[in-house]
This record gives structure tokens, C-alpha cells and sequence, in this order.
């Protein structure tokens, strides 16, 4: 969601991805730079899709756009939903869970949706970078386009929440990693170099960024596929091209969750991360034991 710097509003859209279902909640990263938190929950489908719905609509309620400003990319209050199958969900179950909470969100709060990943109806917008450009602002211009429309909802953005982008894909990984001696040009041509798309590693996205709050330059990355390219991987990437151009690491941030053989055995130390908890580390067969246990005792 659009909001990383008031603390009631994130609390309030915490407690509601996991109140009064068996969604679990999983992690809460914030970021006041960024402007931007992520919630991650995991449970079946009908629990997902309530927990997402709440998310939606606390979202929409509290999050006005208009007075939003971050270095994070966004279309949106809710910004992005993806849904991503873990221990025995399929990836057609995960679809069919996009498109059902995407007519949720184009109905009932009459945002416009794009479906996007293994969910979208469109080639040109199975990438979420395609379907966020020119954020916010921009969109409410370009939605009237060819080509820009969305696929569910109303032609034109919702005053106060923008847009939304609706999702099935698998995990990713998403990391930063804030650089010493550096500024925001030494951190993009970082970024330039770690990529895929400029040639850089396999799957791998990246934006330099300055944050104002940390008087620091950063390089964000998500990871598309773990097993091209793990976090350790990416980290000392971004590290040796710090090196190159005389900058150094300061520390390492995970944002969300990451399986368990996409970490190293000791990710605080390796990764130089600098707020890390154990709930992080996403064990997909454990968490189905906690659920069911849960759904067995009757607990939320």
C-alpha cells in the first residue's frame, strides 16, 4: 500500500488483514522514504481473498494519493496485489483468486483494475513496470487512451485511490541495499549494471534511489526468480559494482518474506541486514501445520 509513514493508518491496515479470518499475517515492512508498506499473509483461498478485501477497502478509505509523495513507483492506494501460491496451491488457483478480488475491487470501490502477471488478459501488461508508468498522475491522463484502459472498472481513476494492479505470479523476493559515499547517480548506474534488462543478472529488477529521511542513496531490486538469482547473489552484485565506483555497503533491508533456501545460512550476517525477524523466513509446510492446526481449534 501507499502509506509508510503514519503509524495508526499502518496499524489499522495490519489488524486488518488479520482479523476475523484465518489469514495469517505474516510480516509488516514499512518504509517512510519509499512511502510504502507491504503486508504479507498466507492462508486458503477464502481467507485470502477476505483478508485482501478488507486490505482494499481500510486502504482506500485512508490513503489519499493527492497528498502522496515517495521514491516508489505507485498507481494507487492499494497499489498492487499479487497472489502467490504456496505448499499445494496451484498457480490457476491463484489466477482465478486475482480475478475474483479484482471484480471485488472494480464493483465495490470502483477502482480501475489491471490484471497483470499470470492474471493479465493483455501481453502488454503482464509486467507491472508497463501498467505503473507514469504513476499516478500520469495515468489519470493516459487511462483515457488506446491502450491504456483498464480491465475491469471504471475508465478513469478514482479520485483519492488511483488505480490497482491485480496479480498471480511466483515468489519474489524483494531487497534493498543502502550504499556508503555514494549519490543518487552512483546508485542508478548501480542499479544499470545489476539488472537484467541493461544486461545484469538473471530476473533481476533495479532502480537507484536517494532517500531524503536516511540522507543515503539505495539500490532497490526484486528478485523474479530466486533460483537465477539468489539474494546473496544480488547483494554481492550490488556490493562489487558499489567497490567499482568507490562506494561501499551499509547495510542490507528485506522487504517481506523470503523462502527458506533463498536465504544463506546466516542472512542478518551476510545479507549486512538491518532489521531482520525470523517470521521472515517463509517455510511453506510449516505455516500449512500452524493454519490447519489453527482451523482445528477453531482459532482465527
Amino acid at each position: 500500500m501507499s502509506e509508510g509513514r503514519r503509524a495508526g493508518v499502518i496499524a489499522h491496515l495490519a489488524e486488518a488483514a488479520g482479523a476475523g479470518t484465518q489469514a495469517r499475517l505474516l510480516d509488516v515492512s514499512s518504509d517512510a522514504d519509499h512511502n510504502r508498506t507491504v503486508l504479507t499473509f498466507a492462508g486458503a483461498p477464502d481467507a485470502v481473498y477476505e483478508a485482501a478485501c478488507r486490505v482494499a477497502g481500510a486502504s482506500v478509505a485512508e490513503i489519499d494519493l493527492n497528498r502522496h509523495e515517495g521514491v516508489h513507483p505507485r498507481i494507487g492506494a492499494i497499489d498492487v496485489v499479487p497472489f502467490v501460491p504456496l505448499y499445494r496451491a496451484s498457480m490457476a488457483e491463484c489466477v482465478a483468486l486475482a480475478h475474483r478480488f479484482a471484480a471485488y475491487a472494480a464493483e465495490c470501490l470502483h477502482l480501475p483494475v489491471y490484471l497483470y502477471a499470470e492474471a493479465a488478459r493483455r501481453p502488454e501488461f503482464r509486467s507491472l513496470a508497463a501498467i505503473r508508468r507514469g504513476g499516478f498522475e500520469g495515468l489519470r491522463t493516459a487511462i483515457g487512451t488506446a491502450g491504456r484502459g483498464p480491465d475491469l472498472g471504471p475508465a478513469q481513476v478514482h479520485p483519492t485511490a488511483g488505480a490497482v494492479a491485480v496479480g498471480a505470479r511466483g515468489v519474489l523476493i524483494a531487497m534493498n541495499v543502502d550504499l556508503t559515499g555514494a549519490d543518487v547517480a552512483v546508485a542508478r548506474a548501480i542499479a544499470r549494471a545489476v539488472r537484467e534488462s541493461s544486461g545484469g543478472l538473471p530476473a533481476v529488477q533495479a532502480m537507484g534511489v536517494w532517500l531524503p529521511r536516511r540522507g543515503a542513496a539505495q539500490v532497490s531490486m526484486n528478485l523474479l526468480d530466486y533460483r537465477r538469482t539468489p539474494p546473496l547473489a544480488a547483494f554481492e552484485r550490488v556490493r562489487d559494482e558499489a567497490q567499482r565506483r568507490g562506494a561501499g555497503v551499509a547495510a542490507g533491508e528485506l522487504i517481506g518474506c523470503a523462502p527458506r533456501d533463498a536465504l544463506p545460512a546466516d542472512p542478518v550476517t551476510a545479507l549486512c541486514l538491518r532489521a531482520f525477524h525470523p517470521g521472515q523466513i517463509l517455510d511453506p509446510e510449516r505455516l500449512a501445520g500452524e493454519l490447519d492446526t489453527a482451523r482445528a481449534d477453531g482459532r482465527p
